[in-house]
């Protein structure tokens, strides 16, 4: 059965934090940035799961793209299991696109056309950013399910902690943003 809410709330541009009882390894302990919301679906990056297989080094050698930072300690994020080849830059609003950029919420921007990692690689790109490969997806209704269903919880996203927090801290951080201490959560869920 699917829910869905005809006055949902647009939680374009929030954060979910995966709750201790998520059953999909795949989002355990998972923080993701939602880069839209509506009666249709929605779609957000994992910002707290760095892949081990391809820093943005890396990633950038294996594009071709000409790279003048220093970018080696900069991770690149798993950011969910659909489409896990192409890549999304999750940036600050000081940098758009000549291609494509989509205001997200302000402060918050994406953009997952080239010309990004090439602003990125020669240093004229965004003061902040997250690159992902892959998102997370929901059609009509599911994630209205799962939230239902206490796979979710939901709170206000910072660049401070999407950008600036480090990756083994984001979830406790978003948590507590929450007034939510996650070692007294239960993994099992329950209703009244």
């Amino acid at each position: 059965m699917t829910i869905k809410l005809e006055n949902s709330t647009d939680l374009t541009g929030t954060i979910l934090i995966a709750m201790p009882a998520m059953g999909d390894p795949r989002f355990e302990r998972s923080v993701i940035y939602l880069c839209a919301h509506s009666s249709d679906g929605a779609m957000g990056l994992i910002v707290n799961k760095p892949t081990d297989q391809v820093n943005l080094q890396k990633l950038m050698n294996q594009l071709d793209i000409n790279v003048d930072a220093d970018l080696d300690e900069q991770p690149a994020y798993i950011g969910g299991p659909v489409e896990a080849g192409r890549g999304f830059v999750l940036h600050t609003a000081d940098y758009r696109s000549a291609v494509n950029t989509v205001q997200v919420k302000t402060g918050f921007r994406m953009t997952a056309t080239l010309d990004i990692l090439e602003a990125i690689g020669s240093g004229n790109g965004p003061s902040k950013c997250l690159t992902a490969l892959g998102y997370s997806g929901w059609g009509a209704g599911q994630l209205e399910n799962e939230i239902a269903r206490n796979a979710w919880l939901t709170c206000d996203a910072t660049p401070e902690l999407v950008f600036d927090t480090p990756d083994s801290q984001k979830w406790d951080e978003a948590m507590a943003s929450l007034g939510i201490n996650p070692l007294l959560l239960s993994s099992q869920a329950g209703h009244a």
